[in-house]
């Protein structure tokens, strides 16, 4: 069973508009609703969500699946929206992260097209700063495509990058006819953010048999060779990583297997699991299809590592065949030991709803050891406690919208976003009189708004009221009170003004054909004024959560 999101009391909202009504002042965003079914304990590690999820099965004219405007997305643990990316990355978008480059705060996305048959994408890196503002696209070297899969920041200077590089090969010896001869070189390269330069680049192909392939390229599950679109897939690097000894971690998803690879010559070092194994794996620990692989920790001659195993391989949208090779996916932390070369299970990551995602995935560990576990094309996250118990999961979307819905990767950041945009705001005039509401997209740092009224054509004020902000966007009420144009402050946690609105004219209130009132609608949490000129508040102000139950839909 999953649990629907609904606010007010005895509210059933239209499934089909899941994404509308959400924001008065910025009624253009319609942002994902988690649909949260193990609300977040006090034990989950702080920072916000990072999501980027998308619809895995098309839109028809008559069913929309997946989140109305797919993007990249900030979000805290009740669902509560910080920032969303949708139209600042355009295109489609994915692998949304946090890091540092130079010493200052980034987010970055891969950016350009999604080919969810083959789980290939082609385009760029776009480069944020904590402003919101592009400061940087970063493509790949020596005339080659940046795939979707990876860009992770090595020591705040260099960017690691994959790639899908279609070539021609005899490929008979391995069951193909004489037309069948195009098959993926898989590469990776190691690029210097700030000017392009490739400084490293590794080639499948050239250190790795396509007898180390687990799907053949007939029946054609990871390409059949005729073009070059429909290259044999016989490696899939989907991750990459760097340690502190220059060398590289690269997962190969369609050997099933983890590979350490020698920054200096480009040899390998060691395989894990896959036909080709240099460890004695044991059969908990084993893994297939998996994504995500990371170093956790490295001494002497033993070396911790996580990755998300799928256990499970198809496409990224709703059709195609599938290979399962265990009954669900997980997150695992295995131990290798490169003088007894043997593989332990240090701890597994199992779903609360026993899910099984045939793509993407990712598993992030924390400092606290607790663990964000991304169910790719299951479409949900789930942080746990060191042990394995979960202490948060949600789906990305919620009703019908939720149905299909994938997400890439998923992440927990610390992030302090201040805009260059200034906030939005509006002004409704409705029965109960006039309602102000403020937002300001990628925010983290206003406590407060405070509100005034424009009092004459010479932009004299009269202050309203404050009202402390608890949510994206926060409302504010004047009753009994003639105003005309209304505006609002942001404030800091000093007390100090981050930043003022333009100027609202009031407006007359068109409510939502069907529903309650708009309030129930628009505001995700209760917001607690601070002091108005007549104090009101306890008498309207206050809203609840309720949690309705449906089956599975």
């Amino acid at each position: 069973m999953k649990l629907l999101l609904v606010f007010g009391t005895a509210l059933v909202l239209p499934l089909l508009v899941f994404g509308d009504w959400q924001f008065k002042s910025r009624s253009d965003l319609a942002p994902p609703r988690l649909n949260i079914t193990i609300p977040a304990t006090q034990d989950v590690e702080k920072g916000y969500l990072f999501i980027a999820p998308f619809a895995g099965f098309p839109d028809t004219p008559t069913e929309q699946h997946g989140p109305r405007q797919a993007g990249p997305y900030i979000l805290r643990d009740n669902g509560d929206l910080i920032w969303s990316g949708y139209g600042i990355y355009s295109i489609w978008s994915t692998n949304f992260q946090a890091s540092s480059w130079r010493g200052e705060d980034i987010l970055f996305s891969f950016e350009g097209d999604h080919n969810p048959g083959y789980g290939h994408g082609h385009g760029h890196i776009t480069i944020l700063d904590n402003h919101y503002e592009t400061i940087r696209e970063l493509r790949a070297g020596n005339h080659k495509l940046v795939d979707k899969h990876e860009f992770h920041v090595v020591n705040e200077k260099t960017g690691l990058i994959q790639i899908y590089q279609p070539v021609v090969r005899d490929l008979t010896r391995w069951g193909a006819s004489a037309q069948q001869q195009w098959i993926v070189n898989s590469l990776f390269q190691e690029l210097d953010i700030a000017t392009g330069e490739l400084l490293f680049e590794w080639a499948s192909l050239d250190h790795v048999s396509p007898d180390e392939a687990i799907l053949p390229i007939n029946p054609g599950q990871a390409g059949s060779g005729y073009n070059s679109s429909d290259a044999w897939d016989y490696f899939h690097i989907n991750s990459v990583d760097k340690d502190s000894e220059s060398n590289y971690l690269i997962s190969a998803r369609d050997a099933c297997s983890i590979h350490k690879i020698n920054g200096t010559d480009g040899n390998i070092i060691w395989k894990l699991n896959g036909k080709d194994s240099s460890f004695s794996v044991p059969k908990n620990a084993e893994f297939c299809f998996q994504h995500h692989a990371r170093f956790i920790s490295q001494h002497d001659d033993v070396e911790i590592i996580s990755l998300y195993d799928n256990s499970a391989h198809g496409t990224e949208h709703s059709g195609g065949s599938e290979v399962h090779t265990s009954p669900t996916s997980s997150g695992k932390i295995i131990k290798v030991n490169t003088t007894s070369w043997e593989a332990e299970l240090v701890q597994a990551f199992f779903p609360p709803d026993n899910l099984l995602s045939k793509s993407q995935g990712s598993t992030q560990t924390f400092p606290n050891g607790n663990v964000l576990v991304n169910w790719g094309s299951s479409g949900a996250v789930t942080e746990y406690l060191p042990n394995g118990t979960p202490i948060f999961h949600s789906y990305m979307d919620s009703g019908y919208l939720g149905l299909g819905v994938e997400n890439y990767r998923a992440f927990r950041y610390n992030w302090t976003g201040i805009p260059n945009e200034e906030p939005a705001i509006v002004a409704l005039e409705g029965e109960d009189g006039i309602t102000a509401y403020v937002s300001w997209n990628g925010d983290t740092e206003t406590r407060a708004w405070r509100f005034y009224a424009l009092t004459d054509d010479f932009g004299s004020t009269e202050f309203l009221g404050e009202v402390e902000r608890m949510s994206f966007e926060t409302s504010f009420r004047i009753y009994n009170k003639v105003v005309t144009s209304i505006s609002a402050e942001a404030i800091g946690a000093s007390g100090s003004t981050l930043r003022t609105t333009g100027t609202a004219i009031v407006e007359q209130e068109i409510k939502p054909q069907g529903l309650p009132s708009s309030d129930n609608v628009a505001e995700i949490a209760m917001q607690k004024t601070i002091s108005t000129t007549s104090s009101r508040w306890e008498e309207y102000g206050v809203l609840k959560y309720i949690r309705t139950r449906i089956g599975e839909l």
